[in-house]
């Protein structure tokens, strides 16, 4: 009779793990069409000024959209997350030295990069927050590459990204957003320059930055770290409904909220959100009072 039961129990076991190992080659069959899917686009190329208005200007926008979050404040590149089963993800060094990017890397590729999210064979680049990039107007998306393009040259080896097992099955199911190719209209043409005033015209402009967490309609849900804890509702009905203006960009610069709550750099960075001016801060507090 025990050796029965054993022997059931090891044809349930076996079974088990053969249906691991199928749904795992089926995931990773599906990672690897994400991954090698070639796009077809027409990069519309403007121009890059290199005045120091323009520089600074980009220096800010780096600044405020997190870009040094996954390329470091140099652009040397930094490592994000690195664990077993998710994966190590780095953002990879942008500077022109070695190990970064090479000297064909041009205005074209940047735009490419940064509007569609592509490489330079037309393959998604992973987990770039082109969504964001590819809703600015040329002015911005022009003065962050014109930024770029003038740091020092660093010598620092790109790592690759690599996926864990968990990571590409999150990242098939979209609770990673890995591919960012995929979720951006092509064809989108952006605006020359959107006027930079404390508007809600310029508080939606500048909400494109917080999607990535907050979700589309900013009412917050499912973190997209996975094991992060539930990202706010930062619309009129959530917390920011009651906050005054002061409130408001006091969180955002200090991270304490008026519930008396100090917020971590690492669920929310306002470390970053503490660059915006007075303005950029009054037009999205605007715009978010409106949802």
């Amino acid at each position: 009779m025990f050796s029965r039961i054993l022997k059931w129990t090891g044809r349930i076991l076996l079974g088990v793990v053969v249906i691991v190992l199928i749904a795992f080659a089926v995931f990773s069959f599906l990672f690897r069409q994400h991954v090698n899917k070639q796009y077809t686009v027409e990069v519309r190329e403007i121009p890059i000024p290199g005045d120091t208005a323009t520089i600074a200007a980009g220096k800010h926008l780096y600044e405020i959209k997190g870009c040094g979050v996954c390329h470091g404040v140099d652009l040397r590149g930094k490592i994000f997350v690195d664990d077993p089963a998710i994966g190590r993800i780095a953002g990879r060094n942008i500077t022109y030295g070695k190990g970064g990017l090479p000297a064909s890397f041009d205005n074209k590729a940047w735009l490419r990069a940064m509007r569609h999210g592509l490489n330079a064979e037309n393959r998604t680049l992973l987990l770039m927050p082109s969504e964001d990039f590819t809703l600015m107007d040329d002015h911005d998306i022009a003065a962050i590459i014109a930024f770029c393009k003038v740091q020092p040259k660093i010598d620092a080896p790109t790592l690759p990204v690599k996926m864990g097992p968990m990571g590409k099955v999150l990242s098939v199911l979209g609770k990673i957003p890995l591919f960012p190719a995929e979720n951006i209209d092509h064809h989108y043409h952006q605006p020359v320059q959107v006027a930079k005033a404390p508007t809600v015209a310029y508080g939606k402009y500048l909400s494109a930055s917080c999607t990535g967490c907050h979700k589309a309609a900013l009412t917050g849900g499912d973190n997209p770290v996975p094991g992060g804890p539930p990202v706010a509702n930062i619309t009129a009905t959530g917390h920011v409904g009651k906050w005054s203006k002061e409130e408001f960009i006091t969180a955002l610069r200090s991270g304490k909220t008026p519930e008396g709550k100090q917020l971590l750099v690492k669920d929310m960075p306002w470390t970053m959100t503490a660059q915006y001016t007075d303005d950029e801060l009054i037009a999205l507090y605007l715009y978010l009072r409106t949802l």
